[in-house]
């Protein structure tokens, strides 16, 4: 569970990174798009990259999620009785990468449909990723999901962070604040990132 949620951190802080060039314009953004169609040529024909780019994210996706099931079974065959006193925070934590993982995987599903099929996107044009984005959010409803699934992802890298650091033996009490102050700051600059984008489109700064 650790090690993909690594996989899936590191290409959010990439697709944050060139979502963020949006902001230099239709042309640099589309180009962008089309520059990564071009990754491993000539080894790769044009979008292969993309093509083993997604399967690996799909598959990381499904055993983060099939880990993140079968630990939670563990953890209920080895406490088959409540604690007598509440653990709030333990408890807090728990329930929010458990529902935010769930609003996640249904999220990655529209997004899919969205920006990557086109099927569900008003505007649904080929090679046209910044006119897409700009429809996208131009709509009221789809940037409540898509804020809602910002801030679910912001708590899910927080709450997982940490944890991910605890399984891989990166915790220690040298490294403690230190390890709590880069999932905090982490969480929230990808947080920023992802949803400065749509917050330009509805104030008219990206059109």
């Amino acid at each position: 569970m650790a090690g993909t949620g690594v996989i899936m951190l590191l290409f959010l802080v990439a697709h944050m990174l060139g979502n963020l060039k949006i902001f230099f314009g239709a042309e640099e953004f589309n180009g962008y798009a089309a520059w990564l169609r071009t990754i491993g040529e000539p080894a790769l024909h044009n979008s292969w990259y993309l093509y083993i780019q997604r399967t690996g994210l799909v598959v990381a996706v499904v055993l983060h999620g099939v880990a993140a099931y079968q630990l939670s079974k563990r953890d209920i065959r080895a406490r088959p009785a409540k604690y007598e006193h509440k653990r709030q925070r333990a408890s807090y934590a728990t329930r929010t990468m458990r529902w935010g993982g769930v609003i996640l995987g249904l999220y990655i599903v529209w997004h899919i449909l969205d920006l990557t099929t086109l099927t569900v996107n008003p505007l649904g044009k080929e090679h046209h990723p910044y006119e897409n984005i700009v429809a996208d959010f131009r709509i009221w409803w789809v940037n409540v999901v898509y804020i809602v699934a910002m801030l679910a992802l912001g708590l899910h890298i927080r709450h997982g962070f940490w944890s991910a650091a605890q399984t891989l033996g990166a915790v220690n009490k040298r490294r403690d604040r230190a390890l709590k102050i880069t999932a905090n700051v982490l969480a929230a600059s990808l947080t920023a990132g992802f949803l400065v984008v749509p917050v330009a489109v509805m104030t008219g700064l990206v059109d």
